[in-house]
């Protein structure tokens, strides 16, 4: 079954952006549509039966509300990925220059997870719990 709640988050560079997602957390695009100025009105990125959508951030009221966290000065927002090994993801996510705000830890459940942020301020955690998966 594929995901009925989708994350919407806005980009200064969501092309930029489309590309860290995909490098480190493998999304994959489903759809990406320009705008007449060139920049992204809306994007899918998918992940597993997990969907996002971004758009490049826009000089309006819904924008400025919806802003970066770096123009922001704080987050809106949180998503959690799992992901099928947490050290694998680290390491793209370091190579890529995500700024690591908790580093690999293993958890009292059971995961093996850190906390990035994007090349805009957006956090970023991953790791092994799936609270979908049968209990053990």
């Amino acid at each position: 079954m594929n995901s009925t709640i989708m994350p919407a988050l806005r980009y200064r560079d969501a092309r930029a952006a489309i590309a860290w997602l995909c490098e480190v957390f493998g999304f994959e695009q489903k759809a990406v549509y320009a705008a007449p100025d060139g920049t992204i009105a809306h994007a899918e990125l998918t992940l597993g039966g997990g969907m996002i959508m971004l758009g490049s951030q826009k000089d309006d009221e819904y924008g400025r509300r919806f802003g970066s966290p770096k123009e922001l000065g704080r987050e809106t927002r949180g998503v959690y990925i799992v992901v099928q090994d947490a050290d694998a993801a680290h390491a793209r996510a370091v190579a890529a220059g995500g700024e690591i705000i908790r580093g690999l830890q293993n958890t009292d459940y059971g995961s093996r997870e850190f906390s990035v942020k994007d090349t805009e301020g957006h956090s970023w955690s991953a790791g092994t719990y799936d609270p979908w998966a049968p209990a053990r």
